[in-house]
């Protein structure tokens, strides 16, 4: 999925646009495998996370010589995420701690998760049971994920990117890790994960043979986890890398962009997409880096292909990207908004449109604003393709289910379009044929007792 971000002149706008990087920290080989270097390494946050230090923790869980902190909910649950809403008590856990989860009545704990007090999920839950889990059970979930992605599903053969660690849907909630031609890209989203990165991080690099890693923080971390420390690396770890996808290539940078630094999750539907593109014009909304707009070009060998996005940042790596692939692309610089709006007071329509905007629903209070941006933008997409021609349509908003999200789709083509986007008049209502839906590819696996895990929706319709 591409992220930036898009204003529209009604009010309607995407939710952020590029990160800006961050301070990096590089640890020695001696402090990457020294309990004692990295609790010394102590980083000092800024002062809305009120002076709270955080660091690197020695151990993966608790001293031998130390009793394991105990947090009671209110009730058992498979789900991996436990909101403040439901605990009962947390004992003398202390933020980032490994916890015993104790249901209000039970006289054994039911589960084992990390402990945030600071954050609205305030227990993610790693293991079920009353056993307590030692390093080599988080050995063994990340030899699990590897051997995933590598044994069953074959991916080394297909790619030299991707996910590699999919957060709950591995039993790792809060850490996201995807291999970049043997750089491990690693996004944490829970204070617990982050603490113990320059742990997990080498001895998933051990596993897998990668040469380095990175871990950085979600850009909604401070705000959720209550502290903003800054991105580690292994020593000499390269700021970017090329890798390659389908016979395409690709340029990631991992100084700056968005989560890991390209998106996998869109993988196998890049390659899908270029299947109808064969002398067809493309327009691709949010490119971010290029990666719809190159495989149409390149594997779908589309006559045209226009890549827009925000961010000044990102295009410039599509370019390269283009460059590194001899395509012609072009890519523009602008509002998606004020784009589409340009186009269809043009007349211009586009045989396959593409529209992956960012995520436009991080919370439960962000549901109606963001379903109303997903409806504004498809609204004005669906209009800019020719009778006959194919709409992208995707959304990987978690907390919007795939039934609301079509429902969505199907009420913006029946609205009329507004007055000045088209020749003064109002566009008139469309259908469509929804042909398939889609999601992440299979290294981005779905958790059964977690449905938030199937985040990413794609909806390809043919429009009437």
């Amino acid at each position: 999925m591409k992220k930036s971000r898009h204003t529209d002149s009604r009010g309607a706008r995407g939710s952020r646009g590029a990160q800006g990087a961050r301070g990096s920290r590089r640890l020695s080989s001696e402090q990457e495998h020294s309990g004692e270097g990295a609790w010394a390494d102590v980083v000092r946050t800024g002062s809305e996370s009120g002076g709270q230090l955080v660091r690197q923790r020695a151990q993966l869980g608790p001293r031998s010589s130390d009793p394991i902190p105990v947090v009671r909910m209110k009730s058992r649950s498979l789900h991996p995420l436990m909101y403040r809403r439901r605990l009962e008590d947390s004992g003398g856990a202390k933020a980032g701690d490994l916890v015993a989860v104790y249901a209000e009545q039970g006289a054994q704990p039911f589960a084992y998760g990390l402990y945030n007090s600071r954050s609205e999920l305030c227990v993610r839950l790693l293991w079920h049971g009353a056993q307590l889990p030692g390093d080599d059970a988080w050995r063994g979930k990340l030899a699990g994920a590897v051997s995933l992605r590598s044994e069953t599903l074959k991916l080394p053969a297909q790619a030299s990117a991707w996910r590699v660690v999919h957060a709950e849907s591995d039993g790792l909630s809060g850490l996201v890790v995807d291999n970049f031609a043997g750089v491990l890209s690693a996004e944490a989203f829970s204070l617990g994960m982050y603490q113990r990165g320059s742990l997990l991080l080498p001895m998933l690099a051990e596993i897998t043979g990668a040469q380095h890693w990175l871990l950085r923080t979600s850009p909604q971390f401070l705000s959720q986890e209550g502290c903003d420390p800054p991105e580690l690396k292994s020593e000499g770890c390269p700021g970017n890398v090329i890798i390659q996808e389908y016979g395409t290539r690709f340029r990631v940078r991992f100084d700056g962009g968005h989560k890991t630094g390209f998106f996998c999750d869109q993988r196998e539907n890049r390659r899908r997409l270029a299947e109808f593109c064969a002398g067809k014009t493309v327009l691709d909304l949010c490119c971010y880096t290029g990666g719809f707009s190159i495989q149409a070009k390149v594997l779908g060998q589309a006559s045209e292909v226009i890549g827009v996005d925000l961010d000044e940042e990102p295009l410039e790596v599509a370019r390269e990207n283009a460059n590194l692939n001899q395509a012609r692309v072009r890519f523009v610089q602008a509002d998606i908004f004020s784009y589409m709006r340009e186009m269809l007071r043009n007349g211009r329509q586009f045989d396959v449109v593409i529209l992956d905007p960012p995520k436009l629903i991080r919370s439960r209070m962000e549901i109606e604003d963001g379903t109303r941006k997903h409806f504004a933008m498809n609204r004005l997409a669906m209009r800019l393709v020719k009778p006959g021609g194919l709409l992208l349509s995707c959304t990987c908003a978690g907390l919007l289910p795939e039934s609301e999200f079509l429902q969505l789709l199907s009420a913006a083509a029946r609205s009329p379009g507004d007055e000045g986007e088209a020749d003064g008049h109002p566009a008139a209502p469309r259908s469509f044929q929804l042909i398939a839906r889609t999601g992440a590819a299979p290294d981005h696996p779905v958790l059964s007792t977690c449905p938030e895990t199937e985040y990413l929706k794609a909806a390809w319709m043919i429009m009437q």
